[in-house]
């Protein structure tokens, strides 16, 4: 890869271009800049957040600005973040999911609480289980 300018393209490493989205695979989406170059913003490149679902961030034939990461040898291909410029893609959407270094420390702490809900819930199943079997009883006799 290159870094800095690449003499068979008018674009250079950390300039911001505007292309249209021409895929979206589980990896990454696909821009076209222009006719000759594209480029592929990298998962990792899509969020400082959790990505789940790349095709929540961007559509086919949507508009994204995006800025040069990096270029190959050819000048036809560009790596692309758009990290820091949500305020200019209207389609890429914070979904709150923060990483915390805690891994899944979050979900132990809320278990005890779905437990006890669930819990709560089949009582109350059961209980309104037995008033139907007491109705039907009552009206059988």
């Amino acid at each position: 890869m290159l870094m800095g300018v690449c003499a068979m393209t008018k674009y250079v490493v950390g300039d911001v271009v505007e292309g249209i989205v021409t895929g979206i695979e589980s990896y990454g989406i696909f821009l076209s800049i222009d006719k000759v170059v594209s480029g592929l913003i990298h998962i990792s490149e899509i969020s400082d957040s959790y990505v789940r679902n790349i095709s929540d961030y961007a559509k086919i034939n949507d508009i994204l600005r995006a800025k040069i990461i990096d270029i190959d040898p050819t000048g036809k291909r560009l790596k692309l973040t758009i990290k820091g410029l949500e305020d200019f893609n209207s389609s890429i959407k914070d979904f709150g999911i923060k990483e915390n270094g805690r891994g899944f420390c979050g979900l132990a702490e809320l278990l005890p609480n779905w437990i006890s809900e669930k819990k709560s819930e089949l009582e109350k199943a059961e209980i309104l289980k037995k008033n139907i079997n007491n109705v039907d009883k009552t009206n059988n006799n």
